[in-house]
């Protein structure tokens, strides 16, 4: 799982024209992002780009395999898909194909932003009456306990 450097250098020399791309360690691999958004990975020295049904079919049609992760993280196929060779090579293709790659990443952004997100409820304020009450039953809970009949 590791990534070569040779390999990474040469990722990042091919998506030059993209403009800054950060990469992050991860998991054995390395994330690919553009400004904050996440849209792909290289693991094992194969570069995988962010997919959905907008872009899919460019691999598909290809027979590119979807990422999976390490068979001791049991997670299934991920949104993500191996860029064929021949793209990687051809600099402006690689570029235009990361540009779709991006918009994925913008497009599930966009979409997680609009999910509503579950609110925790503040807690309830204890009222002075069960407060007492709880007071009151520590209170004789702490006196002599009764004798058994």
């Amino acid at each position: 799982m590791a990534v070569q450097a040779q390999y990474l250098a040469y990722v990042l020399e091919q998506l030059a024209g993209l403009g800054t791309v950060r990469t992050r360690r991860m998991f054995g691999g390395v994330g690919l992002y553009g400004g904050e958004l996440f849209f792909g990975l290289i693991d094992d020295d194969t570069l995988f780009f962010k997919t959905d049904e907008s872009n899919a079919a460019e691999y598909q049609a290809r027979r590119m395999p979807r990422f999976m992760p390490p068979a001791n993280r049991p997670l299934g196929p991920m949104g993500y898909h191996q860029v064929p060779a021949e793209i990687i090579e051809d600099g402006e293709s690689l570029v235009a194909w990361a540009r779709k790659a991006l918009a994925v990443a913008l497009s599930a952004q966009a979409k997680n932003a609009r999910k509503p997100r579950r609110v925790k409820s503040a807690a309830m304020p204890v009222r002075k009456k069960a407060a007492g009450k709880k007071a009151a039953m520590r209170k004789r809970a702490r006196a002599k306990p009764r004798k058994k009949r």
